[in-house]
């Protein structure tokens, strides 16, 4: 057991160490990058592909990163936006790490992106353990999924800058009960805001990406109470460990110690 869990604390360590130095390396093209977490099934592809679009029509230089166990069909789609995209297969992984997107991004990431939307596999457990060097991370929830999601899934909601709730054109039809839900958020997540979406209508879809822009531009980042805790554990391992990287796009030596999240 002992050995399982020195295990787990050396891989996370390793990924923070290069989630630190993928989030200099962005920083230093002028890109955001934004880390959308949600379930299977919460409509979060047809929310990006909706966002991408808004983003080429609006003349917003954007790229995705989506990520599955298999097939290409989120990629496949995705392009309709006409935005730059890539799909990783995680081949079994249920979740990305820092070290497996800065090896996508090698040679790929177009000149001038601003925002670089990274689509997360569909689980609301793994991912929230690993930073991707995001300046944004968002948690997201359908309407369908039910009011308590916040609170059986804390780590992912209480570390998150943003939650998002999607297809609210079915509220009605499923009764959801958006106060009971809003009080879970705040339990886990006090102050973080939330917007409110349909990729069926485009409701709040606008806001949400002038909400990306005004991070991505250091405006508006709210800062959770759980981050300060990752962020001390973060210092702690790579203060440890030293500025070792393993990922394939690696910035200068010696990147400073920028918490993911933090604003530009």
């Amino acid at each position: 057991m002992c050995r399982t869990v020195d295990l787990h604390q050396a891989v996370l360590a390793k990924n923070d160490t290069n989630a630190l130095e993928l989030h200099r390396t962005l920083d230093e093209r002028g890109t955001a990058a934004v880390n959308l977490m949600s379930s299977p099934g919460s409509g979060k592809t047809a929310l990006l592909e909706l966002l991408l679009t808004r983003a080429v029509e609006s003349g917003t230089r954007a790229a995705a990163v989506t990520a599955d166990l298999a097939t290409e069909n989120d990629a496949t789609r995705l392009a309709r936006s006409g935005a730059p995209v890539r799909q990783i297969l995680t081949d079994g992984l249920c979740h990305l790490e820092a070290g497996m997107l800065g090896g996508k991004l090698e040679g790929w990431l177009p000149e001038g992106t601003r925002l670089l939307f990274v689509e997360n596999v569909g689980n609301l457990v793994c991912p929230a353990s690993y930073d991707l060097g995001e300046t944004l991370r968002i948690a997201l929830a359908s309407v369908t999924e039910g009011e308590d999601k916040p609170v059986k899934y804390p780590a992912a909601f209480g570390l998150a800058h943003l939650v998002v709730v999607t297809k609210s054109d079915l509220a009605e039809a499923v009764e959801f009960r958006r106060d009971a839900f809003l009080a879970g958020v705040q339990q886990v997540n006090p102050g973080v805001p939330v917007i409110e979406t349909s990729a069926r209508t485009g409701a709040g879809v606008d806001d949400l990406l002038a909400h990306m822009l005004r991070a991505a531009d250091g405006l508006e980042t709210h800062t959770p109470v759980l981050a300060h805790q990752h962020e001390k554990h973060l210092h702690h391992h790579h203060d440890e460990d030293g500025p070792e990287h393993e990922h394939g796009w690696p910035p200068a030596p010696h990147a400073a110690h920028v918490p993911a999240g933090t604003p530009r």
